[in-house]
């Protein structure tokens, strides 16, 4: 999941208050607007005779899949992906990451709707690279991550996009699934919650799914190199968190945290290497540099999943109550929301 970043880019905050600059929201504007009209109903493009065999199929079953996401997981029925935008390019948006050198705590970015987020997104890859380098001069490490597809939280009617159509059949269906998660329940200013929601809503609709269409379980093979690739960079952070509330001086917590990084990358070639077989999925991660920015997309959409497995079976797997418990979960206070969600992520 990490490769496959779909961290929630909330545009749904146009008439902007609250972030740095009038050329951001201009930028913001102006690409959701360019976006929106790129889009064309799904059913004219699949009836067109110049789309490719290849994009008809693809995109009827993204329309099957948006069907069953409405009429069996009960979520959102609306205008959201119903339609398709080819943008022309690898990714939809570019977000950018911040820390300090010897902190993981995010440089976080606050807007009206979606609340404080751990990222800034833009439509341009060179003006990401360009904030990205200004916040390099303020002493911040940063990290620039292309992503595929994102939620406006209902806001607009979002598309499916070409950017979405690289990735497999279940891939496809489970994004669908994901992003009209956010428009069912979406908490302000707490991305774990949210992530977390919407990732069980995606594995669970995709299981539910296949099973519908008389297919096997999907192939756990690439979820569980997902899984264990997170769990070894979040190990690193958690080294790397204890390192740094350590009373040391600068240089010699650059020493160590380069060690540490290094380590990361030594496990990773072990695991690989061995476990995996030679699975080279994650090497492109490990090419660029690695900093305390890069780590933070991690941990964010796996947190609470368990927890709301939970919840979901403790509602006989009723998607309708299930929606409701969430809900009542998300109207509780921060303490009192951690708490439940401790509980029902414990083992039986």
């Amino acid at each position: 999941m990490p490769i496959r970043s779909r961290l929630v880019f909330c545009l749904a905050a146009l008439p902007l208050a609250g972030c740095s600059t009038l050329g951001y929201y201009a930028h913001l504007a102006g690409g959701e607007t360019a976006l929106l009209a790129a889009r064309r109903p799904i059913a004219r493009v699949v009836a067109d005779p110049a789309t490719s065999p290849t994009l008809k199929t693809r995109l009827e079953l993204a329309a099957r899949a948006r069907a069953f996401a409405s009429d069996t997981l009960r979520l959102p029925r609306n205008r959201s992906y119903t339609s398709y935008a080819d943008l022309h390019r690898d990714y939809a948006v570019w977000n950018v990451f911040a820390a300090a050198e010897f902190s993981l705590d995010a440089h976080r970015h606050c807007f009206p709707i979606a609340g404080c987020v751990a990222y800034r997104g833009y439509y341009d890859k060179a003006r990401a690279e360009r904030y990205a380098a200004e916040l390099r001069t303020r002493g911040l490490e940063t990290y620039v991550g292309g992503v595929s597809a994102f939620s406006t939280l209902g806001f607009f009617a979002d598309p499916i996009l070409n950017t979405m159509l690289r990735w497999d059949d279940d891939e496809l269906a489970g994004t669908i699934f994901h992003e009209l998660a956010h428009q069912r329940v979406y908490l302000k200013g707490d991305t774990e919650f949210n992530e977390s929601f919407a990732s069980f809503v995606q594995r669970e609709g995709l299981r539910q799914w296949r099973a519908t269409r008389g297919l096997a379980p999907a192939d756990e093979v690439a979820a569980a190199h997902d899984e264990a690739f997170e769990a070894l960079v979040l190990a690193a952070r958690g080294r790397l968190a204890a390192l740094y509330a350590e009373p040391l001086p600068a240089e010699e917590m650059r020493t160590r945290k380069a060690q540490e990084f290094a380590r990361l990358r030594a496990d990773y070639a072990q695991l690989r290497d061995t476990q995996w077989h030679g699975d080279k999925s994650y090497d492109g991660w490990f090419a660029g540099d690695l900093n305390n920015a890069k780590l933070l997309p991690f941990g964010l959409y796996r947190r609470w999943t368990a927890a709301f497995a939970a919840l979901y079976a403790q509602n006989g797997g009723d998607w309708e109550r299930f929606f409701v418990a969430v809900e009542r979960l998300k109207q509780a206070t921060p303490a009192e929301r951690g708490a439940q969600l401790e509980t029902l992520q414990a083992p039986p």
